[in-house]
Parts: C-alpha cells; sequence; structure tokens
C-alpha cells in the first residue's frame, strides 16, 4: 500500500507541473471581443474621442495590467481623459512610454488576468488641431480629418474583432453637404451607415463584425470649413515670395544653402538610420538592470558600430583557442577541428561563417549572425530598462579600466588588460584610451595573442623581442612573454577592426543597413501619411502622421500592451 500511495503522489505531482506556467515564459496574448471608437468633431473645432475595448486574456498569458491607446497628435489634453474598466474609474493615466503618442491606463487591482475578460472605456474630451483643408470640389472651402483606430501588436493578439467606428460631424449641415473618404485597409463594406445624431449632427459609421484590431484601418470625412473655428484648421504656411522684385543675389543665394542644407541632412539623417539596428521594442524603457550579459551582448545593447562588435566576436574566439587568424590583410582565419567547450552560439555560428569561402555568401551568414545576436539580446532586454542596463555596464567598462590604470607595475598592469580587454573595448575612446594608460610605456602581449597577429607567432616562439618574466597570477610559476609600445598594441587592436571591415563586412554602412532592414526596418510610406508601428514592449504598437498634402488630415492611433 506504501508504495502505491508514493506513486499515487509522485503522479499528482508530474501532473501539476506539467500544467505549471513558468512566470518568466508568460507574455501578453489576448483577443479583442469588440471595440467602439466614436470620434466626434466638436463646435470649437477640437476632436472627442470615445473608446470601447471588451478584452479577453488568454490562459497562460501575461495579465493585462496597462492599456496603451494611441492618439491623433500631441495636441491632446492630458486631464480631459477619463477611462474606467467595468464601470470602476481608473486613477492611472499618464502620458505612455511604449508608444510615440498616447496615454497609458493602468488597471491596477482590475487588471485582466489569464483566462478573465474585461471591459475598458475612455473617453478623451479634447484633442486639439486634428482637422486639415480639403481638396473637395465645392463652392466654399472644407475641411477634412481622417483617423485610425487604435490597433495593437499583431503577435500579442488572436482572433477577430467586432469592431465599429462613427465619425460625427459638425452641427449645421444639409443632408448632401457632407463627404465620407473611402476606408483604407478595410475587409467590411467601404460606404458607410449615414444619418443624423440626437443634436441634428450628422454621423458616418463603418462596422465589421470580422475586422481585427492588428490592422491600421483608416476612415475619414470632409465639410463645410465655416462649421469650425479657422484656427484649428492645420494649414501650411503660405509663401509668396515676388522673386524679381525681391530676389537678389543674396536671397537666391540663401535658398540655394537652404537646399544643399536640407539635401545634406536629409543623406546624414539617412545614414545614422542605416547604422541603428535595434528595433524599437529594445529602446522602449521597462523598469530595472539586465544583468548577466557577456561584453558582446553590452555592445549589441549599446548600438556598437557592427564592424567593432565583430572584432570583439574574434578576440573571444581567439582567447578561447578555437580560431587563429591566418593573415590580417585580408582577414582569414582558421577554426580549429575541434571546438573548444563554453562557445556562445553567435560566437559557433561567427566561426561558422568564416569558414565559408563565397565572399557573398559569407557577407549573408555574417549578417545573420547580426540578426540573432540582437533577437537574442531583445529577447533577454524584454521587461528591463535599456538606460539603466547601458549605465550599469558601462560602469563594469570603467571598473575594469580602473583595474588597468591603477595598477602599480607595466607588468600587473598588462596583466588586467589582457583579463578586461573585452570590456575595455566597449569604450568608444578605447584607442585614445589605451595609448593614455600605457604611453611609452611596455603592454606585454597576452599569451593569445600569437592567434591574432601572424607577425608576432614566430617572434613569440622564439622569444626575440624583449621577452620579460611576469607573474603567471597562481604566484608560483612566471611565463616569458613579448612586448610591445602601448601606442602600437593600441594601433594593432584598431587596425584590426579596420582589416576586419575592409576585408570581411566591406562598407559598413550597407552591411548595417541590411541589418537594420530586418531587425528595425523603416517604417512604410501609405498615401502621403507615415505609420509607424510594430513591437513594442507589452504588445505596443504606435503611430506617427505627416501630411504631405492638403486633403489628407492625420488623425491615427495606435497602441495596447
Amino acid at each position: 500500500m506504501q508504495k502505491i500511495r508514493l506513486l499515487f503522489i509522485l503522479l499528482i505531482v508530474v501532473l501539476l507541473a506539467g500544467n505549471t506556467y513558468p512566470v518568466a515564459a508568460q507574455d501578453y496574448y489576448f483577443a479583442v471581443e469588440r471595440q467602439t471608437a466614436d470620434v466626434f468633431v466638436n463646435e470649437d473645432g477640437s476632436l472627442s474621442i470615445e473608446y470601447t475595448f471588451v478584452f479577453v486574456n488568454q490562459p497562460g498569458a501575461h495579465e493585462i495590467d496597462y492599456v496603451d491607446v494611441g492618439l491623433p497628435n500631441n495636441n491632446y489634453v492630458l486631464r480631459s481623459i477619463t477611462a474606467d474598466i467595468d464601470g470602476t474609474p481608473i486613477t492611472d493615466i499618464e502620458k505612455s512610454d511604449y508608444i510615440d503618442i498616447g496615454v497609458a491606463l493602468g488597471l491596477g487591482s482590475k487588471a485582466i488576468p489569464p483566462g478573465g475578460r474585461g471591459t475598458v472605456h475612455m473617453f478623451v474630451e479634447t484633442v486639439n488641431k486634428s482637422l486639415y483643408p480639403s481638396e473637395v470640389e465645392a463652392d466654399e472651402d472644407y475641411a477634412s480629418f481622417e483617423f485610425s483606430p487604435n490597433w495593437f501588436d499583431g503577435q500579442y493578439v488572436t482572433g477577430n474583432t467586432d469592431l465599429t467606428v462613427t465619425l460625427y460631424l459638425p452641427v449645421g449641415m444639409e443632408e448632401d453637404e457632407p463627404r465620407y473618404h473611402l476606408p483604407e485597409n478595410w475587409s467590411g463594406v467601404a460606404e458607410p451607415e449615414s444619418g443624423f445624431d440626437n443634436v441634428g449632427g450628422i454621423f458616418y459609421r463603418w462596422h465589421d463584425p470580422n475586422a481585427n484590431v492588428y490592422t491600421q484601418y483608416t476612415f475619414g470625412a470632409s465639410f463645410p470649413a465655416r462649421l469650425v473655428p479657422e484656427a484649428q484648421i492645420v494649414k501650411a504656411p503660405a509663401i509668396n515670395l515676388d522673386f524679381d522684385a525681391i530676389c537678389p543675389a543674396l536671397m537666391c543665394l540663401g535658398f540655394v544653402g537652404f537646399f544643399i542644407l536640407t539635401i545634406y541632412g536629409a543623406t546624414v539623417g539617412a545614414k545614422k538610420r542605416k547604422m541603428q539596428y535595434l528595433p524599437p521594442k529594445i529602446s522602449i524603457e521597462g523598469h530595472g538592470i539586465k544583468r548577466g550579459l557577456t561584453a558582446i551582448e553590452a555592445a549589441i545593447l549599446m548600438e556598437q558600430p557592427i564592424d567593432k562588435v565583430f572584432t570583439m566576436i574574434l578576440f573571444s574566439v581567439l582567447k578561447k583557442e578555437a580560431a587563429e587568424v591566418v593573415t590580417r590583410e585580408p582577414l582569414k582565419i582558421k577554426v580549429a577541428e575541434t571546438k573548444p567547450d563554453g562557445l556562445f552560439d553567435y560566437e559557433i555560428a561567427f566561426l561558422n561563417a568564416m569558414k565559408i569561402e563565397d565572399k557573398k555568401e559569407q557577407r549573408a551568414a555574417l549578417q545573420k549572425v547580426i540578426v540573432d545576436l540582437v533577437d537574442a539580446v531583445s529577447k533577454k532586454m524584454k521587461g528591463f530598462s535599456r538606460k539603466e542596463s547601458v549605465a550599469y555596464y558601462k560602469d563594469i567598462m570603467e571598473k575594469a579600466w580602473n583595474q588597468v590604470e591603477t595598477a602599480q607595475t607595466p607588468e600587473v598592469k598588462s596583466i588586467k588588460y589582457d583579463e578586461n580587454i573585452e570590456w575595455t573595448q566597449l569604450d568608444k575612446n578605447f584607442d585614445n584610451r589605451t595609448r593614455d594608460t600605457f604611453g611609452t610605456g611596455p603592454v606585454f602581449i597576452p599569451t593569445w595573442w600569437w592567434r591574432y597577429d601572424p607577425v608576432i607567432r614566430p617572434t613569440m616562439a622564439s622569444g626575440s623581442i624583449r621577452p620579460s618574466s611576469i607573474p603567471s597570477g597562481s604566484g608560483n610559476t612566471s611565463v616569458n612573454l613579448p612586448q610591445l609600445p602601448g601606442a602600437d598594441f593600441a594601433a594593432s587592436v584598431t587596425n584590426g577592426v579596420s582589416a576586419f571591415a575592409a576585408g570581411v563586412v566591406g562598407d559598413v554602412t550597407n552591411f548595417t543597413s541590411a541589418i537594420t532592414n530586418k531587425t528595425n526596418p523603416v517604417p512604410k510610406t501609405t498615401g502621403g501619411r507615415y505609420s509607424s508601428g510594430g513591437g513594442k514592449s507589452g504588445g505596443g504598437s504606435s503611430c506617427a502622421c505627416a501630411c504631405a498634402c492638403a486633403g489628407c488630415a492625420c488623425a491615427c492611433a495606435g497602441g495596447g500592451r
């Protein structure tokens, strides 16, 4: 009987273990059963927006503790926003850190648990400067606006949504005066239901029971501008210049200079954008420090240049005896037949890529190394603060330098430098700081350095470069190492970065751009309005608008968590 009882208890434990959800593995995953968005054009020309969301949280998912809601622009009045969940007022309403333009609703004790459901209601009383001139052909001027109801990152959402969007226009029009805009990306009926509301204003309503909340839908309408104050209609500044009268040489040169600066600024901005390979979600502030990253992972977190990251990986595999450099220019390495223990996934992938003979295929494989590394760091950083974590790893870097700089003898200084080289390399001023630290004094070459510098290799074997006996660390034995002046050693490391860029990566900007296109792609452009949606921590999405034409009014929203 005792054996049967123990077996029964063990079976219960196994079953319970099989149904346990690890806290660390939980993520946001929910359905939005129903969503309504009502947009009112007020008499003063401002917009009011009312939302209702019916959330159904999925079993095993993270509780829905915050809901981020995107707004048309930054001209909203925060204190005018009210919200509730299942009728209980929400008091935690603040600017969202997860979407570019919007607010976060903190559900607090009313957070929706896994498997639970809840109805979140929000009313934004005032959003100014959301109307634009319209291109409607009529006997009078028209104003217009376009609106995209809140949407969420698709990876956190499941199922369809019963979606209703209603635009309420100003009072004072005849039935044939307003115009609706054909909706964008809408799978439902394009022609809206229309009529008069209870105060005599005309409304347009679109409804689709099988819509979703991860697609950006856009709706809009135009109406006579006389119905709202002119000051609320956003107009491009008029430029009326009589060039025959007021364009002397200086003025013309000013315009030429302006366009040159504009083109230059755009070029520099585009190049800078190509080098920004971190995805938006890794830059969103969470809470606390993510400890335990390697120096190379920390370099990714700091968005260090790709050629420098590769050089750090190269040094790492050389120190672990996984490879040796055959030639420096062009850079070729020989990978050890038997890989040593302790290699990280990105180091193994790097070694496999470096074995590829075809340069095009090798570059593609190396780009994948970084893409996978960025993805791995992104996952590790989820829920943690990038700002705090970067500060933490910069502190480690400074402490590493401090150990080197405070060493009392060149021998000990060299040992500390060897021990901490992966962290000191994080310093953007690594080259000059190495020169300043060692000056004209010697750097005793690390024992693994021969794997990096083929020129040093025979010298170390013969001991012809001023061998010196220094402690090995145990205090009982010593090793003889050659030495180089500090400036030469620093130049050797720096030149290694350049050699990697020239011989393997090629054009660093283009190489990094291909990575950025996968990890942090440029937002897609649609119809003169630029929408930036995508991965945000906790399932958020964002929208950014820029009107490039008189008839497109931007009032878009996106968010979630």
